[in-house]
């Protein structure tokens, strides 16, 4: 008997301490129903915002209509990089503005205004527009694109898909540096030095601004791949490629480019052609197809069906990538061929003379 009452004496003791626990943990968790309920204030924190760095490129963004007879045509991104006691200047790209009978700016305000073309270069895909400069609501400021490195942080501002989105930042980072991308135009193939990066661009934002992660303008946003298979593959022209030719365009100016005066086709292309006595150890290049007479190519010596695989020591991947390389040349520069003829290596000299449109 006494060994049962000590085990319910036991008993009621667990009992009750199960019951004091079971109340504190309820006490502390749970709301009681006859008291106030009391509601901890949570704050969360974010130390990678860009607000103030988006804020200061912000009202430099505008979008820019293009109106063919009288008809909104298609629209894109601009920014103003420059402003004076007259206008307020824009850059953007080629294709927002070609074929347009008229041009209009909306600021960031919602306020449209008139605006004119002063120069285009298809090559570079960029176009220049200005604006009355009292109607500038800001200026972006320019950075320098060679001081960013793979993994930095960038931004866009711009208007993808309708101007209903028109300011719409997307951010990532720049996933490849000092890309060279083939893009065709009107059945024209060249080759496009470019930013590669992995905010989203949609259409409508071509034109707009690349930032930085401190809000300086690092590019232009410009192309963007389009297939099933491929996500978050954009590019932008560098900053200092599109101001490179600005005070030209600025005032209207063509931009001279060197015509040396050769049809050719990519080495890759041989085999479909028939071709069998090539050097298999040749991987690269661009064989030459014809050459005009009295042209510059003629006078460095380039014969029809040389292999033409380096310039400048730099090679040759394609006929786009040869007109890429002689693009970075001024008019009265001299380059270096490497070529190959009959299985033989050549250096040949080139100076170029004669420009596009002669």
């Amino acid at each position: 008997m006494r060994e049962k009452g000590r085990n319910l004496i036991i008993l009621i003791i667990v009992f009750c301490l199960g019951a004091c626990v079971a109340y504190f943990f309820m006490d502390n968790s749970t709301p009681s129903s006859n008291g106030p309920t009391i509601n901890k204030k949570v704050t969360i924190t974010s130390n990678d915002s860009i607000n103030e760095s988006i804020q200061k490129i912000y009202d430099s963004v505008v979008v820019i209509s293009n109106y063919r007879n009288g008809r909104l045509a298609g629209y894109g991104s601009g920014f103003v990089y420059k402003k004076d006691n007259k206008n307020g200047y824009i850059m953007t790209n080629n294709h927002v503005v070609e074929g347009a009978s008229e041009i209009k700016v909306t600021l960031n305000s919602g306020e449209e205004v008139e605006a004119k073309v002063l120069g285009t270069d298809s090559y570079m895909d960029i176009a220049i527009v200005s604006i009355d400069a009292d109607k500038v609501m800001n200026v972006a400021e320019i950075g320098d694109s060679s001081k960013s490195k793979l993994g930095d942080t960038i931004f866009t501002v711009g208007t993808p898909i309708s101007t209903d989105y028109s300011g719409t930042v997307t951010k990532g980072i720049i996933s490849g540096e000092n890309r060279e991308i083939t893009v065709t135009n009107k059945g024209t193939s060249y080759v496009m030095e470019a930013i590669q990066i992995d905010a989203s661009i949609n259409p409508g934002n071509s034109g707009g601004p690349l930032a930085n992660i401190n809000g300086e303008v690092i590019g232009v946003n410009s192309v963007k791949l389009v297939e099933n298979s491929i996500e978050g593959m954009g590019f932008a022209i560098p900053i200092e490629v599109a101001m490179s030719q600005v005070s030209k365009l600025e005032k209207g100016e063509k931009i001279d480019r060197p015509l040396i005066g050769i049809s050719s086709y990519d080495l890759s292309m041989a085999v479909y052609l028939g071709r069998t006595d090539i050097n298999s150890n040749i991987k690269n290049g661009v064989i030459v197809n014809s050459v005009e007479e009295g042209s510059d190519a003629a006078e460095a010596g380039i014969l029809k069906n040389d292999i033409i695989t380096k310039v400048d020591g730099k090679e040759v991947k394609s006929s786009a990538h040869l007109k890429y390389l002689l693009y970075k040349h001024e008019i009265g520069d001299i380059v270096k061929l490497t070529v190959y003829r009959e299985n033989k290596e050549k250096e040949l000299t080139l100076k170029l003379t004669h420009k596009i449109g002669d």
